[in-house]
């Protein structure tokens, strides 16, 4: 399949077996657990569907006059993928395996600002990448220490426009008909702010220690109400043995 842009022709091409990925490590600790929480909420939320695909430093590819480019966003959402996931254990190319990514979110680590890079010459910036060869629907730039979020949208221009949060400083995301917004909270022993869900409701999608937290509350509630239907059931039966009734046990 072969499409054009710019001075690019574009083919979607599977990663040779042998192509040697980069090894690099990632840019900040902090990076594995902000994309950890955004895929553990959506998955006990029920919104990862079976041939979905979540991705974490994860090569998404095409191929540029038959040079081929690899970008690997901090966190990636792909609605739906057209073979198995042994088929892309390695990387993942739009169009031949599967959908274009709905979200693509760089967390901001370094004062190089790759993530808004608009070069167009080989091999091309992120923002390029994302906005003119993958034509991704939302790109998600956060800065985890400030909590700032951008959230900028494809529009019928083709170019990324940035968009204005709601009265809750949320975005709509209609692809997968969720809110994302910043919340102050902890998790894996980071204080901070992190990137979450909120349904059409206005309801938060809890993580996997939140949901644990809200069942021990319950649990506790639960055990309070029994000790005092058992200290009530005590007392009144202390009072008809005072009246001289032996209650009925």
């Amino acid at each position: 399949m072969t499409t054009l842009t710019q001075d690019y022709q574009i083919t979607w091409e599977k990663l040779p077996d042998d192509y040697k990925l980069p090894d690099d490590p990632v840019d900040n600790i902090n990076q594995p657990a902000l994309a950890a929480a955004l895929t553990e909420s959506l998955q006990l939320a029920g919104k990862i569907s079976a041939n979905a695909l979540t991705t974490t430093n994860y090569g998404i590819c095409a191929t540029l006059n038959n040079k081929m480019v690899i970008k690997a966003p901090d966190w990636a959402f792909i609605a739906k993928i057209n073979v198995s996931r042994e088929e892309v254990i390695r990387s993942y190319t739009p169009q031949l395996q599967g959908d274009i990514p709905v979200i693509v979110m760089e967390f901001v680590s370094d004062t190089q600002e790759t993530e808004y890079s608009i070069k167009a010459t080989y091999p091309p910036g992120k923002w390029f990448f994302y906005e003119r060869i993958l034509k991704v629907p939302n790109y998600i730039i956060f800065e985890p220490d400030s909590g700032s979020l951008e959230m900028y949208h494809l529009q019928n221009t083709e170019q990324y426009i940035l968009q204005e949060p709601d009265e809750n400083q949320r975005y709509w995301i209609a692809e997968i008909n969720l809110y994302l917004g910043v919340s102050q909270g902890t998790r894996e022993n980071r204080t901070g702010k992190w990137l979450r869900w909120w349904d059409e409701q206005g309801n938060l999608l809890p993580w996997g220690t939140e949901l644990a937290e809200q069942e021990r509350q319950r649990a506790e509630q639960e055990r309070q109400r029994a000790e005092q239907e058992r200290q009530r059931a005590e007392r009144l039966a202390a009072q008809l043995r005072a009246a001289g009734i032996e209650p009925e046990m």
